[in-house]
């Protein structure tokens, strides 16, 4: 019984706790949009009002989401971390936003993900890493990314549209849309080329070739005008060249 009392009350208070539109935690960021929601608990989460949600986006528990090096720094940016709309930021993930960390639409991260706009140097030898800061870069990751779980991506990094990063890798160099990447540090594996298909970057193995697409609005032209030839008995063997067009029925 006192499990299951347990269980019901921490449920009760991950719901009572989440962060939704119209709650007093989500007046607290830049901006919240509808039907976006942040699971409780949090793990760290502070400089709200430097970062802006998109909507119907889901951040998922045990998230640690910042802005600035502390929750009461000053002289940032309106917009040091922006995720746009639909995206899924998973369970036990970090964004660490010093400046700026744009991620856009339709963005899946996997659990455990790592995001930061800067790194710690180590130009003096005599000085613990952890007091030596490093330069901002911004980070930005467009629309249609999948981060696969336990991924790190660091400073200066720019992913296209719709590259899929495998899990486990650590990202600390660009790399153009549609790209499939993986490694540590992060490689090219493949890469989308229109015409063509999926190949890989040196050439080897076999191409994938690009999966044809049929447009509904030409197929359903196309059918209405067998159907008028049909009609009007134009032979529908007939080569194209010599094919006229139906007649215009007023």
């Amino acid at each position: 019984m006192a499990n299951e009392l347990i269980q019901r009350g921490w449920a009760r208070l991950r719901i009572a706790g989440a962060i939704a539109p119209g709650t007093a935690a989500a007046e607290r960021f830049g901006s919240f949009g509808e039907g976006s929601i942040m699971g409780f608990p949090t793990a760290v989460l502070y400089g709200e009002r430097h970062i802006h949600i998109g909507t119907g986006t889901t951040v998922n528990t045990w998230v640690t989401m910042a802005a600035g090096y502390h929750p009461d720094q000053t002289g940032l940016p309106d917009k040091v971390l922006t995720i746009g709309n639909n995206s899924v930021i998973g369970m036990r993930s970090g964004i660490v936003a010093h400046e700026s960390i744009t991620i856009g639409d339709d963005v899946w991260f996997g659990q455990e993900i790592y995001v930061t706009d800067a790194n710690h140097g180590y130009s003096d030898p005599a000085t613990p890493p952890g007091k030596q800061l490093g330069d901002h870069t911004p980070v930005v990751i467009d629309d249609g990314c999948w981060i696969g779980h336990g991924s790190v991506i660091l400073a200066g990094v720019h992913l296209g549209k719709h590259v899929v990063v495998a899990a486990g890798s650590v990202v600390r160099s660009s790399f153009p849309d549609h790209s499939v990447i993986g490694g540590v540090p992060a490689k090219l594996l493949r890469c989308y080329e229109p015409g063509v298909g999926w190949v890989r970057p040196d050439g080897t193995g076999d191409v994938v070739p690009e999966t044809e697409t049929v447009d509904p609005e030409q197929l359903a032209r196309d059918l209405a005008l067998l159907e008028a030839m049909e009609r009007d008995g134009v032979p529908l063997d007939q080569p194209d060249d010599d094919v006229a067009p139906p007649p215009v029925r007023r």
